[in-house]
């Protein structure tokens, strides 16, 4: 040992070696001896003794070593000797990393899959070295960009730029992500499925970022020194979020958050999903300002859905006015380009441009909107104060109505202080003709006016000026009465006997009677102030006149409703001796029409200047009926047409609602009385002309624009 100690200090002196001073530790050995001996490496099997050596060799460590009954996990041999079997000894104990650092190229590396470590902020993957097929190490994560470079960057820009996955204060990132997700819900409004190319953002970035950069740690040290000089060189624009999938550049201002009505503003939301009933465009109406919201200019739909709007109303024409039209495709490209929003409906617009373009006529009422995809129809959604939807529907006119009063309790909700019950006299000054309260955001404005309410009256808010309109007279009215009772003792004396003996033929009684009367008799003075009465000293200047006029002029309703009443009587007897079956429609029809004329409350449907015209109907009556018996035929011709003119006054009321029934529509009605007039006793003379078709003409007139 001495003379190779002393040759070994020799030898390492000539090069420059010296013996270090420290004591060495074993494996430092164990090591050095492990550089010559890699083929004698030995893993060992699971809990047995025996051992794999290199290239799939097996040997077990000699008896005689101090570790042949405690083996280790991995062990070097300094000889193998193959007797009975392989044996290893002058063994030690190693670890296996100690081969990987001095195998060199012998190691063999193999990688697994790669994946995202969010946490990490970049690509890694598991790597496996054998040595003579000998596992050194396994499953040990490294990074992926020591193995590719380019997959590494890769998936950093995927996963962390493009998908987010990664924890990151850069401000960019939050912009980006915000816009994203603008674009996204931008998606619902020009309906497209995936309006987000995560491909398109993935080019964007990897344009621009470094090519070294490969995890988050790299991207702070490059973004660090690349925004200096460009701050927003990874801001997103809405091209290089969408790329292919917009199918073009898109114009967000075509499909805007909001939707200006005369003075108020609605939010409008989109929804993309066909067969919902809120799929399209929604507008959220607040039912406080329902009131002051009609249907102009809701056809004309939002900008970016005109053009595909145009397009289905002109292929909704029926097929004898497409003819001139094709190809529709280009038709409806150029009439969408020719359109513009202005005063009037979309289908008046569009029928000017489509009768240039046809060169025949083609009016409005030819397209079919019902006929044309929801999506393409606005959705009114009725909310309360909340915002919780209380009526949905594609017809703003149809919602109205399906909320009803709740119209006219949200605006008194809006209002509580103006409301009152059980008045009597008039104590509350002034009435306001309109009250504003500003509510979320909305002017809310109600009209007032007096309900009355049989006993008294009750300052009540309603929703729409008609209703107003129509409303207040029957309350002043009813205030009026209250304040100048009319004595019924000799309103008596004035019904004549005859009158009396004709009332239970007419359903009548005398209070009953008496008290139209009164009623039409008030009417006709609160008539005449024209609708002026709203403060205290007007109304007492009414009591005054009503003090002095209202008497008479209820008994002269009294006599005038007598003389109806007892002709009426008369023809009711004249009907009953009319019993051939060949008279049989021609009564029925004269019947019902007396029973419309005369009845409770007739006086006050009539009003007192009308009583003189209703005894005028009722001898016509009586004159088809002395008539009848010489030519039925002849009767029944001007029966249908008189009953098809009414039939047709009739569905136009009902197709509006009671606010919108006004003096002049009601006047069209007493015209169809005149008809009868003309018809069947022309000796009595109408108060003008009259004509099925100048009552058809009327209609037209009188018809509210549609809202």
């Amino acid at each position: 040992w001495q003379d190779l100690y002393r040759q070994l200090r020799q030898a390492t002196a000539s090069i420059g070696i010296t013996a270090g001073l420290a004591a060495g530790h074993p494996d430092r050995v164990h090591q050095a001896l492990l550089s010559g001996l890699l083929s004698h490496l030995g893993m060992r099997e699971g809990d047995s003794r025996e051992f794999r050596g290199a290239r799939n060799s097996k040997f077990m460590i000699a008896p005689g070593s101090a570790l042949a009954k405690k083996p280790p996990k991995w062990v070097m041999a300094a000889e193998l000797v193959e007797t009975n079997r392989l044996w290893g000894r002058v063994a030690a104990a190693i670890q296996p990393e100690w081969a990987e650092h001095l195998a060199g190229p012998l190691a063999k590396y193999s990688y697994g899959e790669p994946r995202w470590d969010e946490r990490r902020g970049a690509a890694v993957t598991t790597e496996r070295v054998m040595l003579y097929g000998l596992p050194l190490v396994t499953g040990r994560q490294i990074g992926y960009d020591r193995v590719d470079p380019p997959a590494a960057r890769e998936m950093f820009i995927r996963h962390a730029l493009v998908e987010g996955s990664w924890t990151t204060r850069h401000a960019f990132d939050a912009q980006n992500r915000a816009f994203i997700e603008d674009v996204r819900a931008l998606a619902d409004r020009v309906r497209r499925w995936n309006l987000v190319d995560d491909d398109a953002i993935f080019a964007f970035y990897d344009s621009r970022v470094g090519h070294d950069v490969v995890s988050t740690r790299h991207f702070d040290r490059w973004w660090k020194a690349a925004k200096t000089e460009h701050p927003d060189l990874l801001r997103l624009t809405i091209d290089d979020v969408t790329g292919d999938a917009a199918g073009g550049s898109i114009a967000t201002d075509d499909w805007p958050d909001e939707w200006h009505h005369g003075g108020l503003t609605f939010p409008v939301t989109y929804r993309f999903d066909p067969g919902d009933a809120r799929d399209g465009v929604s507008m959220h109406i607040p039912i406080t300002v329902l009131n002051q919201v009609d249907a102009s200019g809701f056809d004309w739909q939002v900008p970016g859905f005109r053009s595909e709007l145009v397009g289905a109303l002109v292929r909704t024409l029926p097929k004898q006015l497409r003819r001139n039209l094709t190809p529709l495709a280009d038709t409806a490209r150029i009439a969408a380009a020719r359109v513009h929003p202005g005063i009037g409906q979309l289908a008046d617009a569009l029928a000017g441009v489509v009768t240039e373009m046809a060169g025949e006529p083609i009016p409005a009422t030819a397209f079919d909107v019902r006929e044309v995809a929801d999506h393409l129809r606005i959705t009114f959604m009725i909310e309360d104060d909340q915002g919780v939807a209380i009526a949905v529907g594609k017809d703003l006119d149809a919602v109205r109505k399906l909320v009803g009063g709740r119209i006219r309790a949200a605006i008194a909700d809006a209002a509580p202080d103006i409301e009152r019950r059980g008045i009597t006299t008039w104590d509350f000054g002034e009435l306001p003709r309109t009250i504003e309260v500003e509510r979320n955001g909305h002017v809310v404005r109600g009209h007032p006016a007096l309900l009355d309410d049989g006993d008294s009256v009750s300052i009540r808010v309603f929703s729409r000026v008609e209703i107003q309109e129509r409303i207040m007279p029957g309350g002043v009215r009813r205030l009026l009465l209250l304040g100048v009772p009319v004595a019924r003792k000799p309103l008596e004396r004035e019904l004549g006997d005859a009158a009396r003996l004709a009332l239970p033929a007419c359903g009548l009684s005398l209070d009953g009677l008496l008290d139209d009367c009164i009623v039409a008799a008030a009417a006709q003075l609160v008539d005449a102030s024209n609708g002026a009465v709203w403060d205290a000293e007007t109304f007492e200047r009414l009591l005054a006149v009503a003090r002095r006029e209202l008497p008479a002029a209820t008994a002269s309703a009294v006599r005038a409703a007598g003389v109806v009443v007892a002709e009426a009587r008369e023809v009711r007897t004249r009907m009953a001796r009319l019993v051939a079956p060949a008279l049989a429609v021609s009564v029925a029809d004269a019947r019902a029409h007396l029973d419309r004329l005369v009845g409770p409350g007739f006086v006050a449907v009539a009003g007192t200047a009308r009583l003189s015209d209703l005894l005028r109907y009722v001898r016509g009556i009586e004159r088809r009926l002395e008539k009848l018996p010489e030519d039925p035929g002849r009767d029944q011709l001007r029966m249908r047409e008189a009953v098809e003119v009414e039939a047709r006054y009739a569905r136009f009321v009902a197709g509006l609602a009671p606010s919108q029934v006004n003096a002049e529509i009601v006047a069209v009605g007493w015209m169809a009385e005149e008809l009868r007039v003309s018809l069947f006793a022309q000796a009595l003379g109408t108060s003008g002309p009259v004509s099925a078709k100048r009552i058809e003409r009327e209609l037209q007139r009188v018809s509210p624009a549609p809202s």
